[in-house]
Formats: C-alpha cells, sequence, structure tokens
C-alpha cells in the first residue's frame, strides 16, 4: 500500500517524533494489510512464530550451558582408590562445537583434536541457514541479549536506538581480532581463548559470578540462622543443601585474579547499555568466523526497497546491525538470523527465504586489506615478542606447575584456550588462572597454588574436561603410576630454617602424615636435639636446657609427585617450610634435577 506522506531518503535517522508519528502509521495499515488478499501476512505470521522460537532456543540452550556449568564440579569422594571418578555430562561440550577454537588449535599444532570435529555441525549450520548460532545457540550473546533487555538506557530508545543499530566501522574491529589471533595461532599460541565467548563465559561465571554468588549465599544462611527463627533456619539449610547438590561445591572455592576476571566481564556487560549487543557487535572473533562462512548461506535477506516507507521499524529490533532498512544493502556476515525485522515491518519489504536475491547483499567482511595484513602481522608478531628466548622449553618460572597430564610447556601453549574448565572442576581449589608468572602470553592458563589445594592423589578430572588435549586423557593408573612411573607435576623442597623440627625443636609431621604416594615421598630422620625450657621470668638467669625427641623430613625426590598436600597443610604460616616447585615434571625432559638420570642409574 502505497504511502500518502512522502518518502524519505533511504537510511536517514529519524526523531523520537518521526517513530511515534511512524507508529501510528503502522496502527492504520495493519487493519487494511490484514484485509488485503495475499499481502504477505501469513508468511509473518510463521516469521513471528519463528522469533519466538529463536528466544525458546536461546533460553534452552542457556539452560543446558549454565547446567553444564553447574556440574563441571566433583561432589562426590576419593575415599576409595579403586573408584573411577568421571563427571557424567559432555561439560565441556559448547567448547568444542567452537569453530574458533577448532581453527586455532588446527593452526597451532597442525593437527585436529578429535573432540573439536563436533565444531564442524556449527560451521554446516552457519553455511545452511547463516550465523544461527550468535542468534540461537551461543549462551554468552544470549547473555548480553537479556542484559541489555533487563537494564535498558535513554540510549535505547527513539532515534538514539535507530542510530546505534545501524552498520558501523566499529563492527569490523571483530574481523581484525580473527585476523590477529588466528596468525598468534599460525605462529604456535591458542591466545585467542583470552576472547573467544564460550571460553570467556566458562572463565567468567565459573571463576567469578558462581563463587560470588556462594559466599553471598552463605553470607545470607549464616544471617538466617543467627536469627533464631526456625523457619528461616530450616530454609536456609535446605536451600544450602539444593544449592551445594546442583549449582556448587559444599566447600567456599576463591580463584586467583578473579577479582580482575569479574571486572571485566561485568564491564564488557555494561557496555550494552551504550550499545546493544556490543560484544557480538565489535569483538566477538567467533562471530566474525561465523560471518566469513555465513556469506554462503543458503537461507538470506531479501529485499523489495520500493515497498519500504522509512520506518525504521527494523532499525528499532535489529540484533546485529546489518542494515536491514531499504535503501541500503543487507550485511549478510553482520545479520544474527534473529528475524525481528521481518517480523516488524509493516510492508512487506523484508523477506527471509532459501535461496534469495543477492541484489541488494553484501556479503564479504567489510574490512580493509591493509588494515587486516597489519593486524594478522601484529598478531603473529606477537607471540616471539611474549616470549623470551628458550624459557619455554626450560627455566620457566617455578611456580608454573601444571595439571598432571599436561603436555610440555610450548605445545601446551598451542593447545590451551584458557577456558578455565579444569579449574572449574578441580575438587580442590588447586588449579588457578595465572597471572604474569607464565608470562604473558601464558595470562589465564592453569597453575597449580598448592598453599591453596592440592592435587588429589587419583583424580584426573581436569584432562577429562580439557576440550583441546592441553590436558591429556590419562587414566588412574597412568596418574598413580600402576606398572610405570607415576605422574610428577613438580617437586617439593625443604626450608629447614623455617621447619618446625628442623630449626626450632619442635615436633611435627604433619606434611609426613598428608604424604598420598605409597611408599611415602616424604621420610623422617628421627633425632634428639637441645631445647630450651620457657624463661619463667625475668630475672636475668641463663634459660635451662632440655632435650626433645623429633623427626626431620626429607623428601625422596624419586617418589615424590609435586601434589602439593605437604605444603597445604604445613602449620607455618605465611611462607611454608616445605614448598612445591615443577622441577622434575614428568611432561619435561629439560625441567629436570640436576644429576637426577646418573644417581637413579646406580652410576
Amino acid at each position: 500500500m502505497a504511502s500518502s506522506e512522502p518518502a524519505r531518503p533511504a537510511g536517514k535517522a529519524v526523531s523520537a517524533n518521526d517513530l511515534g508519528g511512524a507508529l501510528d502509521k503502522l496502527r492504520a495499515i495493519l487493519p487494511k494489510s490484514k484485509a488485503r488478499a495475499g499481502s504477505g501476512i501469513p508468511a509473518r505470521k510463521v516469521i513471528r512464530a519463528l522469533v519466538w522460537a529463536r528466544r525458546f532456543a536461546q533460553a534452552g540452550f542457556l539452560g543446558v550451558f549454565l547446567w553444564f556449568l553447574f556440574q563441571t564440579a566433583f561432589r562426590g569422594t576419593f575415599a576409595s582408590a579403586d573408584t573411577r571418578v568421571r563427571l557424567p555430562l559432555p561439560v565441556e561440550g559448547f567448547l568444542l562445537a567452537d569453530p574458533f577454537v577448532g581453527a586455532m588449535t588446527l593452526l597451532s599444532t597442525r593437527t585436529v583434536y578429535r573432540g573439536l570435529l563436533w565444531s564442524l555441525v556449527t560451521i554446516g549450520l552457519t553455511v545452511v541457514f547463516g550465523r544461527v548460532f550468535c542468534g540461537w545457540i551461543c549462551p554468552f550473546g544470549t547473555i548480553h541479549h537479556v542484559f541489555a533487555w533487563i537494564f535498558p538506557s535513554r540510549y535505547g530508545k527513539g532515534s538514539k536506538r535507530v542510530e546505534s543499530n545501524k552498520t558501523s566501522p566499529r563492527q569490523r574491529v571483530k574481523y581484525y581480532l580473527l585476523y590477529a589471533f588466528l596468525a598468534a595461532a599460525a605462529a604456535g599460541s591458542a591466545a585467542g581463548g583470552l576472547l573467544d565467548p564460550i571460553c570467556v563465559a566458562v572463565r567468567a561465571i565459573g571463576l567469578a559470578v558462581i563463587p560470588a554468588a556462594q559466599y553471598v549465599a552463605g553470607v545470607a544462611s549464616s544471617g538466617a540462622t543467627a536469627t533464631g527463627v526456625r523457619a528461616l533456619q530450616s530454609g536456609a539449610d535446605a536451600t544450602g543443601d539444593f544449592l551445594a547438590r546442583t549449582v556448587w561445591q559444599s566447600k567456599q572455592v576463591y580463584f586467583h585474579q578473579t577479582w580482575l576476571v569479574g571486572l571485566l566481564f561485568v564491564a564488557v556487560l555494561f557496555l550494552n547499555r551504550f550499545i546493544p549487543r556490543f560484544w557480538c557487535r565489535v569483538l566477538c572473533p567467533l562471530g566474525a568466523l561465523l560471518g566469513v562462512f555465513a556469506r554462503f548461506a543458503l537461507f538470506g535477506m531479501e529485499k523489495d526497497h520500493a515497498k519500504c516507507t522509512d520506518c525504521n521499524l527494523c532499525l528499532v529490533h535489529c540484533q546485529g546491525a546489518d542494515s536491514p532498512q531499504g535503501g541500503v544493502k543487507h550485511r549478510q556476515d553482520e545479520c544474527h538470523m534473529c528475524l525481528n525485522c521481518e517480523a516488524a515491518c509493516p510492508e512487506d519489504v523484508i523477506k527471509f527465504r532459501f535461496l534469495p536475491g543477492r541484489a541488494s547483499t553484501v556479503r564479504t567482511p567489510d574490512t580493509a586489506r591493509r588494515t587486516a595484513i597489519a593486524t594478522a602481522a601484529a598478531g603473529a608478531a606477537m607471540i616471539p615478542a611474549a616470549r623470551i628466548a628458550d624459557v619455554l622449553d626450560t627455566n620457566y618460572s617455578s611456580k608454573v606447575i601444571r595439571p598432571p597430564g599436561s603436555v610440555e610447556e610450548r605445545e601446551f601453549l598451542e593447545r590451551c584456550i584458557r577456558c578455565a574448565e579444569c579449574m572449574k572442576v578441580c575438587p580442590n581449589n588447586a588449579l588457578h588462572p595465572a597471572f604474569f608468572e607464565a608470562g604473558v602470553e601464558g595470562i589465564w592458563t592453569p597453575i597449580l597454588i598448592p598453599r591453596i589445594g592440592y592435587c588429589e592423589h587419583s583424580c584426573v578430572l581436569c584432562g577429562q574436561v580439557c576440550p583441546t588435549g592441553a590436558i591429556q586423557k590419562i587414566t588412574e593408573e597412568q596418574k598413580l603410576g600402576v606398572g610405570m612411573k607415576p605422574v610428577s607435576i613438580g617437586t617439593a623442597f625443604y626450608d629447614v630454617g623455617r621447619c618446625l623440627p628442623w630449626s626450632m625443636a619442635t615436633p611435627c609431621i604433619v606434611c609426613e602424615e598428608f604424604c598420598p604416594t605409597s611408599p611415602k615421598a616424604i621420610w623422617v630422620e628421627e633425632a634428639t636435639v637441645p631445647k630450651r625450657l620457657p624463661i619463667a621470668g625475668q630475672d636475668g638467669k641463663e634459660p635451662e636446657m632440655t632435650t626433645v625427641h623429633v623427626q626431620r623430613p626429607h623428601v625422596d625426590p624419586a617418589l615424590c609427585i609435586g601434589c602439593g598436600a605437604c605444603e597445604k597443610v604445613c602449620p607455618v604460616q605465611d611462607q611454608p617450610a616445605v614448598y612445591v616447585t615443577n622441577v622434575g615434571e614428568t611432561r619435561s625432559k629439560t625441567n629436570v634435577i640436576l644429576l637426577e638420570n646418573t644417581k637413579y642409574s646406580g652410576s
């Protein structure tokens, strides 16, 4: 139906008053359109149904993702060494279906990790339907979508919303990040996991949001208990038991660098108040990769520009900022397939269909060739710049204690995507994201901090949830050394100047008692040593002496596996008297204790 008003130039911004007038015109048009045969209204009803299907799909996939994340934890016991502990769900499933993760590991290792073949399913969906993963499946995108809906701002109303939803040059940034990270992967590092949306979601929610929620729930439960009201106490106990069984573990966990991980997560969410789905449009390298494949999509948008009255309702509801309005070409690589534009269009301008006409579609990413080459070169150069000589092969920081089953350091950085699945699943809260302990390149890769938690003797869960093989899926027999040498992640050492039996004539065998190896890697030397008696008064007399029987601990490096149990339980506060370093780790042939080979070969 032709409009009686003069048409504005295509793509021109409208004011809030113009938008209100357009809505009034829409109300006048719709009744007449419904009465018109062949007006296209039935097709729009199908699209409205698909819009609701997309919303249910978003909620469903977000729920599955969160459930997998909640279940990335062990809530049983390791009392029986014969029991094989495995998680019942494929909690790393979203990461295995991530094509960006698959592309990085393929380029960095020149091999294909079998589990990542699931990412081809996502590529297939994109080639057929476009970026449906971004609009229908991605849990991180849904979180941003929901946040922008719950916390709208004045920038999300009227003409400002129309302007914010127009295609912008800033959307090129994600493509430049994609080129840089893929070049970095080709140079030997999976550092792109720092900005992969699934990795960010697991890391931020698993390491920051869930522990923070657990702490708040604990405070609330203590407050309810303190009231003395039986109903509140019973409710708090029941809620706490339920959450401990389903959402978090019974013990409060904390993670190194949680404040930074959480702060960056909140900052990215806050940017949605200015630009809807800021992350998806500007920063997401996975979205950029899918945008490249979306150019071949069989399903897409077709527009009849002659029908457009420039009401801009499509722009008001657009999620991808992909230029759905009439008079301009549609950006197929930016479209999230939310279908909001066709559902909102009153003039049947927009149609989504298979094998659409391409005359009004731009399918290639809008990037400058020179800038793309420069960013790729910068990404490749970043890796050697972040490394120092041969530190990946020997003499890297002693604090870089990797999880059991980890591959050697160079290959580890080629594979580790910083997803934090291993940290989340660790039953003793022993694994934490590194800051600069592993260098700039190793930021947020997992390291063991024994003073916070030790590696459970028979646990191999970290390898079970690792999606890229940076931590191998070893068995309990391999870790414990049944018929072979056990897996070692380091070696314990004593600071005899701080050890109670050695320097203070005080009996203590805590470390020896907690040593889990059999035979024990920590053995004790019986000794009788002199000790001063406590001074009764300040009378200037010399204190009397006595003798004390103590057991002085020693480490057998042939048996020590570096689990950190001794360091965790050492009663000496601040700096423990026994500490673990990564020297002697199984994964490295160079990071060894001097003379180890000659000593144990009998020479």
